[in-house]
């Protein structure tokens, strides 16, 4: 029963800590676009990163 004097005091502290992180979060803009960069892998191009990149396969044979 002595136990639950350390365990609930320690509950919420640790709650109030979850509470101010995600406080902070919030305020520091962290949610502000959460779609954008899920995306941005699927839009990224690869010849934008190498120009001197060809745009045929390595194996494709040439004619």
């Amino acid at each position: 029963m002595t136990v639950l004097y350390v365990l609930i005091p320690l509950a919420l502290v640790l709650a109030g800590g979850a509470v101010l992180a995600f406080r902070w979060a919030v305020r520091d803009g962290q949610f502000d676009d959460t779609e954008t960069p899920a995306l941005r892998i699927l839009l990224d191009d690869d010849s934008l990163a190498n120009p001197n990149a060809s745009s045929e396969p390595l194996d494709a044979p040439s004619l």
